[in-house]
């Protein structure tokens, strides 16, 4: 495995990205830089303007190491907001105008912001304080010349805030060194021209967002930005690639997988779509005229660890890889004891080398906990970071991604990947997308549910996908209910946001053609008692009582008519496994028969004459 983290590239650390940005100006100062609709930034006028907000922001005590908030949303002025906080010598920490109030001043506060920088329209959505507010203009004034820089590559560069698991954000303080490391990976992997046309897509808060920009604007290349409602419009996405001739763009996984499932033209622009910040589960269709790049990393690790092309004949029975260690990077996959795992043997994904996170903002035990010394590096002070993340390496060396450890679900005693149901499901031709949680559909009693976005042109019936993952899977693995969504809910990372997930309904539940009817005199009986406590006048044999109005009052109720009707004693239990009219008929003949078995003849004959047994 030595030799699959052989990663060492030698990058320039001469400079930093701001001033990077300020020798493309100086070389080609008429080419387009940012482009948004009508709105068009050469080179000369993105860094001219950033300049003069670098000389505002100097004056107002930014300097290395201090934190400014951007509060912008996807557009140029985030652009120049984020060049210009460099060029004074900070670290930009991106806010999301959408996020509450109360979250807004909780990572100024933290991140001892001195100030935020936003546009006029926004300027009421920053917490009120003692802060100056400053805001960016793209028709603002310019300056020929930056600040006199005095930061290095050990400083900061910028701050991003993620969930935390005590309920608050954690800020992730990334340096130059690490950010040039990220930028000169991607020039070379890329193939990065001045006459490329890049895209900035993710959310502002997203840390794909700082992969988007840093790596073409030092490369002189164009950076364009979509309308915001085309940003998750599949088809709209595609059609304003092509009409743009974008060449490189990168969307998350979600929207990933639903762009491949659109029509392309057999020629376009595009060469490359990069994916990442979710689990990919399809493989490109070999018609598609462009290469796919599945990517992963947390933004410990400045957003990429891992990158590999997914190549539509290398399909094999899991999802495509996450790929290999991009460049100063090692990947580690360890047990409990920091021992190195099998090939094939899943473990904890460990990260080392230049990308590496300073530590998390005002934590020094959580850094502590989360980035521990290298063992297998004989550099001082060498770490890697603990991920969280379950993987393990292919005999090829590509790394096999396999969820969350956190993930993990615990059904019946059963531990469960829902990464391992997902990509089952995900192979059946009904379906374009899903996603597996646990839910809870009565108290004590929880479940598997499968969400699902049907392939066009498509109805799923929950038999076929019941029978399709039966064949794959074992039976406590296959989901007892499917829903259907026209697409899976996103949060503003790009991430399936497993929170807005809808309950269960008997509107949105996958199932077969029509209502079963009962087909013996046992399930016309059984019917006959659950369909009025249900209030409904007819219930599909296979319905599951929970999801066409059942809870758990009505459990006891459905037990003591069937006790009175049938004499017979049915658990809590056994209602909760055998919800459906079906499978709750043939749990009572079980019982009746083991009744008859301990009875006389003469007590059998008495129980048919009077109709209590079917």
């Amino acid at each position: 495995m030595a030799e699959w983290n052989a990663t060492s590239h030698v990058y320039p650390l001469d400079r930093c990205v701001p001033h990077l940005v300020g020798a493309r100006a100086a070389e080609t100062p008429s080419a387009s830089a940012v482009v948004a609709g009508h709105t068009v930034l050469s080179y000369a006028e993105l860094d001219g303007r950033a300049n003069h907000l670098a000389h505002d922001l100097r004056a107002l005590g930014v300097g290395p190491d201090v934190a400014v908030g951007l509060c912008v949303n996807g557009s140029p002025e985030m652009i120049m907001g984020a060049l210009a906080i460099l060029k004074a010598g900070g670290a930009y920490l991106p806010l999301d105008p959408a996020q509450p109030a109360e979250r807004l001043a909780f990572t100024l506060n933290d991140a001892r912001c001195p100030l935020v920088v936003t546009v006029p329209c926004l300027a009421d959505r920053v917490p009120s304080g003692r802060r100056p507010v400053v805001t960016v203009d793209v028709s603002g004034p310019r300056s020929s010349t930056p600040p006199a820089l005095d930061v290095g590559v050990e400083n900061l560069a910028y701050v991003i805030y993620t969930s935390g698991s005590t309920g608050q954000p954690k800020g992730v303080e990334i340096t130059h060194s690490s950010l040039l490391n990220l930028v000169f990976w991607h020039r070379r992997a890329f193939q990065i021209t001045a006459a490329d046309r890049a895209t900035q897509i993710a959310a502002v808060g997203f840390d794909a967002a700082v992969w988007e920009l840093w790596p073409y604007l030092t490369a002189g290349a164009s950076v364009y930005l979509p309308n915001e409602a085309w940003r998750n419009d599949p088809e709209a996405l595609r059609d304003w690639l092509i009409s743009q001739e974008i060449t490189i763009t990168f969307v998350p996984t979600p929207m990933a997988e639903r762009m491949m499932a659109v029509p392309w033209p057999a020629k376009s622009a595009l060469r490359m779509m990069l994916t990442g910040a979710d689990t990919l589960h399809s493989y490109p269709s070999p018609t598609l005229p462009f290469l796919l790049v599945n990517n992963y990393g947390p933004t410990e690790c400045t957003v990429v660890a891992t990158s590999g092309p997914v190549l539509a004949d290398e399909r094999g029975d899991g999802p495509p890889s996450i790929g290999r260690p991009i460049d100063n990077t090692q990947i580690y996959i360890l047990d409990d004891e920091l021992r190195p795992t099998p090939i094939g043997t899943a473990g904890e994904l460990h990260i080392g080398g230049a990308g590496l996170a300073r530590g998390y903002v005002n934590q020094p035990d959580l850094t502590a906990l989360k980035f521990v010394p290298n063992p297998f590096s004989s550099e001082p002070g060498a770490r890697l970071y603990k991920t969280g993340d379950m993987a393990r390496f292919r005999a090829d060396g590509q790394i096999a991604f396999l969820g969350r450890i956190d993930d993990q679900l615990k059904i019946r005693g059963f531990r469960i990947e829902p990464g391992e149901i997902v990509a089952v499901l995900n192979e059946h031709p009904d379906v374009l997308a899903s996603v597996a949680v646990a839910r809870d559909v009565a108290p004590g009693d929880r479940r598997l549910v499968a969400y699902l976005v049907p392939a066009p042109g498509t109805q799923p019936k929950r038999g076929a996908l019941e029978h399709f993952l039966r064949a794959r899977l074992p039976e406590y693995m296959v989901p007892s209910t499917f829903v259907r969504l026209d697409a899976l809910p996103l949060n503003s990372n790009g991430k399936v946001d497993r929170n807005a997930l809808p309950a269960p309904t008997s509107a949105n539940t996958v199932r077969d053609d029509g209502v079963l009817e009962p087909r013996t005199l046992m399930e016309k009986r059984v019917m006959a008692i659950v369909a009025p406590l249900l209030g409904l006048e007819q219930v599909g044999v296979e319905d599951n009582f929970f999801l066409v109005g059942g809870h758990s009052l009505l459990v006891t109720q459905i037990i003591a008519r069937l006790r009175d009707a049938f004499h017979v004693e049915l658990s809590l239990r056994s209602l909760f496994d055998a919800p459906t009219v079906a499978r709750l008929s043939a749990e009572v003949e079980r019982l009746l028969v083991d009744k008859l078995d301990a009875m006389t003849e003469a007590d059998a004959r008495r129980l048919f004459a009077a109709g209590e047994v079917a």
